[in-house]
């Protein structure tokens, strides 16, 4: 059986750079093991499977070459967006079962899609020594940010990582020491930002890594961005709750996500991640 696979950069800027997912229509038919093999066949870090649903809109699973994850930000931006742009759906808002949850996502008249994550859960903090040897750091450095290091998850538990101005893209990430320190703490990956100049229209510069899932770098990650996003409400209240970050520079691939939070009395009630998708074609797989 042949099936076409929609190619989507999503989090682009201007139509370009973005991060690509596949995208799977009709997927009911598939089982876990026919979908991993169309995610492998793609290559992409993550592709997306839309099926039917009795309650919600539709049920999305996501499957990276290697596993499925319970949710892929970035793959949802692709999935809604295509089916806009396909006239599959109307400017408006739609509820999406995935295995983080059932989540809406809105589509603007623009096309731009803000998707709901899951609401913050911290697992994890972790001490300056811990990190610095896995991400090649030294530990007086990244202490200098005075921000913690914490694993929150949105839908993925990410480690977030604060390093100084300057710093960010001169890591050189070890895959095996990453995945390692994710496996024996059941995270996806590190979640790296650096502030952005008090004058950018950036909050934060980003870069992510989750070799344990066999993606070295991602040029633009929702989920991490929305658990980014409720660290910076924590911790650095003065910035506000609307968020613009941008992330894939290391890897000429720039892209931007935007991210609101909302909050009562320090209690976060609602975490949004949204941004803009274009095609880049599509595939045939043979199944």
């Amino acid at each position: 059986m042949d099936i076409e696979v929609a190619l989507v950069s999503a989090f682009t800027v201007n139509g370009k750079g973005g991060n690509p997912a596949g995208v799977v229509f009709n997927a009911d038919r598939f089982t876990d093991a026919e979908k991993l093999k169309i995610a492998q066949a793609v290559g992409y870090s993550e592709t997306a499977f839309v099926a039917s649903d009795n309650e919600a809109d539709f049920e999305v699973s996501f499957f990276t070459t290697t596993a499925e994850v319970d949710f892929c930000g970035h793959a949802t931006l692709a999935t809604f967006s295509t089916m806009f742009q396909e006239g599959m759906l109307t400017a408006g808002t739609y509820v999406q079962r995935t295995k983080a949850g059932m989540l809406s996502v809105s589509i603007e008249p623009n096309g731009k899609v803000v998707m709901e994550q899951q609401l913050p859960e911290k697992i994890a903090g972790f001490s300056y020594q811990e990190i610095a040897h896995v991400i090649g750091i030294e530990s007086n450095i990244l202490e200098s940010t005075n921000l913690p290091i914490e694993a929150i998850s949105t839908g993925l538990a990410d480690v977030i990582i604060a390093v100084p101005h300057g710093y960010l893209d001169a890591i050189e990430p070890n895959d095996e020491r990453i995945a390692d320190f994710c496996k024996q703490h059941n995270l996806v990956g590190f979640h790296v930002f650096e502030l952005c100049e008090v004058q950018s229209k950036h909050t934060a510069s980003c870069r992510n890594f989750a070799p344990l899932f066999g993606i070295s770098e991602e040029s633009a990650t929702g989920s991490s961005c929305g658990a980014l996003a409720c660290y910076l409400t924590e911790h650095l209240a003065e910035l506000g709750s609307e968020y613009v970050f941008e992330q894939g520079r290391a890897m000429n691939c720039h892209s931007i996500i935007t991210a609101s939070v909302e909050s009562n009395n320090s209690i976060i009630n609602s975490v949004k991640v949204g941004g803009f998708a274009n095609s880049i074609g599509s595939v045939i797989v043979a199944v």
